[in-house]
């Protein structure tokens, strides 16, 4: 496809395809960072409850380690033709501490409960404060479709 093949959506079109694809996808990208070492990016499952996103990942991942740090992430939807970029603070629970309703949901999607597993889970839960939406060059501009936790149209 090129550039000039696409059609500019409006700021509600692209919150509506946003959300659409964070209620239908599976793996999301997240970037987390070490003051000592640096970025860290992995995918991971994730669950959108409509307001945040949650992701389980071992209790002594890198993952883990970071946002108990620096709890800042970057998150992205695995397509670079079709962009979303969200930006937040995670926040970690441990699996006996996690809201049920989340992490029934989790397992639900996923037939995989990280409660029942043998060793240690941590449930991230980001609520986006900053959302990037945009297919290609001509969506460049009014990319950003969240601001400050609210959606701009």
């Amino acid at each position: 496809m090129k550039a000039t093949d696409i059609t500019r959506r409006t700021a509600a079109e692209r919150r509506r395809d946003t959300l659409g694809r964070l209620t239908a996808e599976r793996d999301m990208w997240v970037s987390t960072s070490h003051p000592d070492h640096g970025p860290h990016q992995v995918p991971l499952w994730f669950l959108w409850d409509g307001r945040a996103v949650w992701m389980c990942t071992g209790a002594s991942s890198a993952s883990a380690r970071n946002i108990r740090r620096e709890p800042r992430v970057r998150l992205s939807l695995p397509d670079s033709y079709d962009v979303v970029l969200l930006q937040g603070e995670a926040e970690a629970y441990p699996a006996s501490e996690v809201q049920a309703e989340a992490a029934d949901a989790f397992a639900g999607k996923f037939g995989w409960d990280p409660r029942t597993e043998q060793g240690s889970f941590s449930y991230l839960r980001v609520e986006p404060r900053t959302v990037r939406a945009w297919r290609g060059e001509p969506e460049l501009r009014g990319r950003v479709v969240m601001r400050e936790g609210s959606w701009l149209a």
